[in-house]
C-alpha cells in the first residue's frame, strides 16, 4: 500500500497561514481593510485619509494605494454630482420666473458648458462605482440637452 506524502500541502497551507495572520496582524493592512470597508460604504474621504496613512506606513501595500486611487477618482464624481444638482437647483430657479431674461439664458448656458467640460475631464475607470458612473454620466446628458434648449 502507497502512502500519502502530505508534505507539500502542509507547507502550502503552512505559508498561507503565515501570511493571513500577517496581513491581519500588520498595522498597514488593518488601516487598509478599514479604508476598504468605508470605500464600499461610500465615505470616500475617510476611505482616503486611512488610505493614505496605511501606504505612508508600507509603500508597498498595493490595497492601500488602489484604494487611494478608487478614492481619489470618486470623490471627483462625487464633487461633480454635487456640483451638478447645486447648478440644476439654480437652474430651476431662474425657470420658475415668469420671464428669463437674455443674461439668465447666459447664466444657464454658462452653467451648462462648465458641467459638460468637467463631466469631459473625469476619467472613466473600471474601479469606480457604477451608480456614480452612470449618475454622473446622466447629469452630463441633462446638462447638454437644458443647453440645447437655451441655444435655441
Amino acid at each position: 500500500m502507497k502512502t500519502k506524502n502530505y508534505t507539500p500541502l502542509i507547507i502550502a497551507s503552512t505559508i498561507i497561514l503565515i501570511m493571513v495572520v500577517y496581513f491581519l496582524v500588520n498595522p498597514s493592512y488593518e488601516k487598509s481593510l478599514r479604508a476598504k470597508y468605508h470605500y464600499t460604504t461610500g465615505d470616500y474621504e475617510m476611505a482616503l485619509s486611512l488610505a493614505q496613512e496605511s501606504f505612508n506606513m508600507d509603500l508597498y501595500n498595493r490595497m492601500a494605494a488602489t484604494i487611494m486611487a478608487q478614492s481619489k477618482a470618486s470623490i471627483k464624481y462625487t464633487s461633480y454630482i454635487y456640483d451638478a444638482k447645486d447648478y440644476l437647483s439654480k437652474i430651476n430657479t431662474i425657470a420658475k420666473q415668469e420671464f428669463i431674461t437674455d443674461a439668465d439664458k447666459a447664466k444657464i448656458r454658462t452653467m451648462c458648458k462648465i458641467m459638460i467640460s468637467s463631466y469631459n475631464k473625469l476619467a472613466p475607470s473600471v474601479v469606480i462605482d457604477t451608480n456614480l458612473l452612470n449618475q454622473s454620466k446622466k447629469y452630463k446628458i441633462d446638462f447638454e440637452k437644458l443647453l440645447e434648449k437655451v441655444n435655441h
